[in-house]
């Protein structure tokens, strides 16, 4: 006897299968969408990156923000030098130093100065030089003014002594001169008596005063 399926057995069956059918598409639909989002991920990832059509990609100019600034370290107030403390020298500068230079002064420029004309010495003048008082008054300050050395006196030392010496135009002694003497410490009293003499009157030649030679012996006696 053949077995005949009835109508809702068939309806069952086609149920099933639609079940199944809905259940496989909404898998696929979830599976779609999970992939869908991950290539948009990757999508925003490269974005920087663009294909060229006959090149490699090519980097995407990014504007990405500056970043911050680097914070500004604290001031510190370093305290000023010194003003005795040396300036420290600058090496190395484009600008050569510049050098002061002081002219000396000018030189004083002094006239020429008369040189003082000696006159000659004359010996034999037309009027001789003289003692205040004549010979008789030099005789006298020599014996009054004369010391005898004591050395000449334990050594009997005696004798003439010629001294010879200038009178200048204004009666002063000058350039005295032992010529013939007779010991050191005679000759040495008769000069010292010679300059200390006072001032003579002056000689004269030709009308005016001169500069004359005198010769006088000193007598040295102990009688």
């Amino acid at each position: 006897m053949e077995v005949k399926k009835s109508k809702g057995a068939n309806i069952d069956d086609s149920r099933a299968s639609i079940v199944i059918v809905g259940i496989l598409f909404v898998s696929s639909m979830i599976l779609a969408s999970f992939s869908y989002r991950a290539e948009i991920d990757l999508g925003n990832k490269n974005s920087g990156l663009a294909r060229t059509q006959d090149g490699p990609i090519q980097e995407e100019e990014q504007n990405t923000p500056p970043p911050p600034p680097p914070e500004t370290p604290p001031q510190i107030d370093v305290p000023q030098p010194p003003t005795d403390a040396p300036t420290p020298e600058i090496e190395n500068t484009d600008k050569p130093p510049v050098v002061v230079v002081t002219p000396p002064p000018p030189p004083v420029i002094v006239g020429p100065t008369q040189a003082k004309v000696v006159k000659e010495i004359i010996e034999f003048p037309q009027v001789e030089a003289q003692f205040p008082g004549g010979n008789l008054e030099l005789q006298k300050w020599i014996v009054k003014n004369v010391i005898y050395p004591q050395t000449s006196i334990e050594m009997n030392e005696q004798g003439k002594v010629y001294v010879s010496f200038v009178i200048e135009e204004d009666g002063s002694v000058s350039g005295v001169v032992v010529e013939k003497g007779v010991s050191q410490d005679l000759d040495k009293e008769a000069k010292r008596l010679i300059r200390a003499m006072p001032k003579w009157t002056a000689g004269e030649n030709e009308g005016e005063k001169a500069r004359t030679r005198c010769r006088i012996p000193i007598n040295f006696s102990l009688k």
